[in-house]
């Protein structure tokens, strides 16, 4: 039986790191929304499950729901391979995860610091304090963390866990990516202190069922409808 991915169908956001994750195991998903009617069945999941997710991305495994990005890398992680089978390695690839969702909400954030109701336009004067912090203090500080680890880590192969590759390597390598496209100068300077990171991104992109994905009409265009939003007075 297929999985069931439930997201939007014109942006990558965070269902994006679902994908990859789906994409590098090679399991069978459909992604609903991008369906004829699929917006609509998505809703109406929403509204009538027994335990409905607060919003998309969200998994449907038989009978199962999933909701919350870290929450379905990690059901994922533990049914193929793409996690450590022990306790200790789950966790730690767990609160990887939970780390750089952290530093995609701030990322987010930069083009939405008040409110998500409000347009951008309503809000670019906090917007440039934003991002002017997020450039020079927290793309460093979150890139330093995961250098070190990967540098921790070094001898077993240059992944973050272990000497396989887990989802938590597939979702920094979508981090890289995001910020590559909204802050293209900051992150390049960034990126020059952290080798290890920029090592894992360009191996991850070179996995052969990465590399198809990314070549494919799967593989949804950043935009300026997503997390990942490339307004160049925020970079710099």
């Amino acid at each position: 039986m297929s999985y069931e991915l439930y997201y939007w169908p014109t942006i990558q956001g965070r269902g994006e790191f679902v994908r990859l994750a789906l994409e590098e195991a090679g399991a069978d998903y459909i992604d609903v929304a991008r369906e004829s009617e699929g917006i609509a069945m998505m809703m109406r999941m929403m509204d009538h499950a027994d335990h409905p997710p607060f919003a998309p991305p969200f998994l449907k495994d038989g009978e199962t729901i999933i909701g919350q990005t870290s929450a379905i890398l990690l059901y994922l992680g533990a049914r193929h391979d793409l996690a450590p089978k022990d306790p200790t390695g789950g966790l730690w690839t767990s609160q990887i995860q939970l780390t750089i969702a952290d530093f995609v909400a701030e990322a987010h954030d930069t083009h939405h610091p008040i409110g998500v109701e409000l347009y951008y336009e309503d809000q670019k004067d906090e917007a440039l304090r934003r991002s002017a912090e997020f450039r020079k203090s927290r793309i460093p500080k979150f890139l330093e963390w995961f250098e070190t680890i990967l540098e921790r880590n070094s001898a077993r192969g240059g992944y973050l866990v272990g000497s396989t590759l887990t989802y938590a390597d597939l979702s920094l390598f979508q981090v890289v990516e995001g910020l590559s496209y909204a802050f293209p100068k900051a992150t390049a300077r960034a990126l020059k202190k952290a080798p290890k990171v920029s090592t894992l991104h360009r191996a991850v992109s070179e996995r052969p069922r990465i590399k198809a994905y990314l070549e494919s009409p799967r593989r949804i265009p950043f935009n300026e409808a997503g997390i990942f939003r490339q307004y160049p007075e925020l970079d710099g």
